[in-house]
């Protein structure tokens, strides 16, 4: 257990996000596979504090929903019609143990890039310097908006100034206030006591209680984050795209230094729960999102779109899109292929070109090659299911079973209406529609008898081109003499 780890982290999450303009609240939004505030969330854990709490107000019920499922353990508060950060976190400190000791972390639902490491240095430093309040600070070229950090001769934080309160030599300050902070919960509780709501905005704010803690003879200290980027909020769509670019550019840096070659890390999207071997190459176009786990040796993309897909050593993916599936070892997918949810695919196994599969068991070194619909199936190992197979599945009411044995084959353009089993090593003919079980060995021929009607052509479309290349023809060879021509047929049939 860490010495140094806080009593609470406190989760502000209770904003609107108006300037998200989103029927959705603005922690809910996702980068790198998360919602904010479970990025949030990951961080605060990752200190071990005996609480991590999350103060709620705006659609309450439906952020402590999503939190709940992030996290069972997680306390919730609920911020009352007083605004402010400093009645936000006066909130969560009234749903904590009144006998709470130790130090408090404050952090925000919006800052997806914080690092758990950065929280913990955070700790470890206010500890160290026995400070009330350390303020994490960053120091940015262009600091206009932020709230100022004042230190004092000695290098302890005298005040955080708001941008409209500063003067002109403060506006100068490159330091800015990141909003997350380390107290000293007694000092904290003091402090929010004395916080009024007398300023333009009406609001109870949180860098009030460092200028009481100054007042009181306290020390407080800031702590200095050099990576940027961890103290960037999202307040708009704007920055919500951009802090999920920098966060894929650092979730394709991990797995290029962790042996993964990305040839294009531009147009590669890796969420950050996203594991893959070495010597593994990534294509460009190439999505790989939710729990994806791709194995050593793999060669995926270009344009893949892989959603809590298992890809097993040596399997190749191009141009194509699974979710919820597996492709075994060695096995190639692509192109154009859709592996909907349910798909295992089997060592060494294909899934071709124009092919869907759903809820299909797809054993080891069996092939589904082109252009195939093939759903609630079991193929078994080794068969060959040709191109242009219906796996019809579906009579209107309910779904059916299809299972095809091993080493068998299915000839092109078969439809196989379900429930039907093919035995093992059993060939369809092609072009069949297969409605009863075929037994072991046997080949089954479900189709019509051809029918050749003699002159057709010459009565049914007399002065075309094609009745012109019929009459040509018929002079180089003479008459038709096969054994399925039908000369007396109506003119009707096969007309289509």
């Amino acid at each position: 257990m860490n010495a140094t780890r806080p009593a609470a982290v406190v989760i502000l999450a209770a904003g609107e996000g108006t300037r998200m303009k989103s029927a959705l609240p603005k922690v809910l939004h996702r980068i790198g596979g998360l919602t904010l505030v479970e990025h949030a969330i990951r961080a605060a854990r990752q200190t071990e504090a005996q609480f991590v709490e999350v103060v709620v107000r705006h659609q309450r019920d439906r952020v402590v929903e999503h939190c709940r499922e992030v996290d069972a353990d997680l306390l919730f508060a609920d911020q009352d019609d007083v605004m402010g950060t400093g009645r936000a976190v006066e909130c969560g400190l009234d749903a904590l143990p009144a006998d709470l000791e130790g130090t408090v972390v404050v952090t925000s639902g919006d800052v997806p890039l914080l690092a758990g490491d950065t929280l913990l240095r955070l700790t470890e430093q206010h500890a160290a310097d026995g400070s009330a309040v350390t303020v994490v600070s960053a120091r940015v070229p262009r600091p206009f908006g932020y709230g100022r950090v004042v230190r004092g001769a000695d290098g302890s934080v005298e005040g955080i100034v708001e941008e409209k309160d500063a003067t002109d030599g403060q506006r100068a300050i490159d330091e800015i206030n990141a909003g997350i902070y380390a107290f000293d919960v007694a000092v904290l509780r003091r402090a929010l006591a004395r916080v009024g709501t007398d300023n333009a905005q009406g609001e109870k704010y949180l860098t009030d209680v460092v200028r009481i803690a100054r007042e009181e003879g306290h020390t407080v200290r800031a702590h200095v984050v050099d990576d940027l980027w961890q103290t960037e909020g999202v307040n708009d769509r704007v920055q919500l795209a951009t802090l999920g670019r920098v966060l894929n550019e650092r979730v394709c840096e991990r797995h290029m230094r962790g042996g993964v070659t990305i040839v294009d890390p531009a147009t590669t999207w890796i969420d950050v729960d996203v594991s893959i071997g070495r010597d593994t190459t990534i294509l460009p176009g190439t999505q790989l999102l939710g729990a994806t786990s791709i194995g050593e040796g793999c060669t995926v993309g270009p344009e893949v779109t892989l959603t809590d897909t298992e890809v097993r050593d040596g399997a190749t993916v191009k141009r194509a899109e699974a979710h919820l599936a597996v492709i075994g070892e060695g096995a190639s997918v692509g192109p154009y292929s859709y592996l909907r949810p349910g798909t295992v695919l089997g060592a060494g196994g294909k899934i071709g070109g124009f092919v869907e599969t759903k809820n299909a068991d797809i054993g080891e070194g069996a092939k589904v090659p082109h252009l195939t619909y093939c759903g609630d199936a079991t193929i078994g190992e080794g068969a060959n299911i040709g191109a242009g197979t219906i796996f019809a599945n579906y009579d209107g009411m309910a779904k059916h079973h299809t299972t095809i044995g091993r080493h068998s084959f299915v000839g092109s353009d078969s439809v196989i209406v379900a429930p039907v089993t093919v035995g093992d090593g059993a060939y369809v003919a092609a072009g069949s529609a297969l409605t009863k079980d075929v037994e072991p060995g046997q080949i089954a021929v479900a189709r019509g008898t051809q029918r050749n009607i003699d002159g057709w052509v010459a009565r049914s479309r007399a002065g075309t081109k094609t009745h012109a290349a019929a009459e040509e023809a018929r002079a180089r060879t003479g008459p038709p003499h096969t054994d399925d021509s039908d000369s007396t047929g109506s003119e009707g049939d096969g007309a289509s």
